[in-house]
């Protein structure tokens, strides 16, 4: 079959057709292979004089077990971009603005302005102007002032994901409230306010932990250099206590 591997049955038609005098373009039909498939493997076994179907076959073999495989692409900071822009559209956000918002995050500059980020996406100096107005209006994104320049540049406001993080806290609570009051007109011990208790309870449980917990880290979205550092240090100490542990007692040790 066109395409597929060279069979013992077929390499045994090769040197017979070698034997018989036969050209490659005339083994190449009759196996219904293209002419360069034969051509290839006669001259990698021993041309037509010395071509042998068994050494070749094992030959074959001996090639695909020791071929290495393909080394993987490494993720790169393009790719990174897009598979981000694509999780935020996903989360809701307009497609545009997903865009930006992905390009503002994953820059190694503190931010874009307008005009790099029309250059950088393809796209219109309009589409950004409406995209960053929408990011404004939901507090993601603010604009600041290029120092020395009279430009001026976007970033993303690290304190907008724990005020996001507080509005969905908002709406939880909200849902608790209202199912609260309605287990209160229906009665706790009833089906419906039992019910409705139960989801009162979850969401406001909910609400506190979440609340709890983007207080407990909002210094890492504002601090993280520092958190960074501190990363390092602790990883730092975790090796050197394990090369330790590893080296058994030292001198002086009980």
């Amino acid at each position: 079959m066109p395409g597929s591997r060279l069979t013992r049955r077929d390499r045994r038609a090769i040197a017979t057709g070698l034997a018989d005098g036969l050209g490659y373009a005339e083994i190449a039909r009759g196996l219904a292979r293209p002419t360069s498939t034969i051509s290839r493997e006669v001259a990698r076994n021993g041309g037509r004089t010395g071509y042998d179907p068994g050494t070749a076959q094992q030959a074959t073999k001996q090639r695909v077990h020791h071929r290495k495989p393909a080394r993987q692409q490494p993720e790169t900071g393009h790719a990174v971009e897009r598979q981000l822009a694509a999780t935020l559209i996903g989360t809701g956000l307009p497609r545009m603005s997903g865009r930006v918002l992905a390009a503002l995050l994953t820059t190694h500059d503190p931010g874009l302005s307008a005009a790099e980020l029309s250059r950088h996406l393809r796209v219109s100096p309009g589409s950004i102007s409406k995209s960053i107005g929408y990011l404004e209006g939901e507090g993601i994104v603010r604009r600041e002032r290029i120092p020395l320049r009279r430009l001026e540049r976007y970033v993303v406001d690290p304190e907008a994901w724990f005020q996001a993080v507080l509005a969905s806290a908002q709406r939880n609570r909200q849902i608790a409230d209202t199912a609260r009051r309605g287990a209160d007109v229906f009665g706790r011990t009833t089906p419906a306010g039992a019910r409705l208790f139960a989801l009162s309870r979850f969401h406001q449980q909910l609400t506190d932990d979440l609340v709890d917990r983007a207080r407990h880290w909002r210094h890492v979205l504002t601090e993280p250099q520092a958190v960074n550092q501190a990363s390092s240090t602790s990883n730092v100490v975790r090796s050197r206590l394990a090369s330790r542990s590893s080296c058994g007692p030292t001198l002086g040790s009980s």
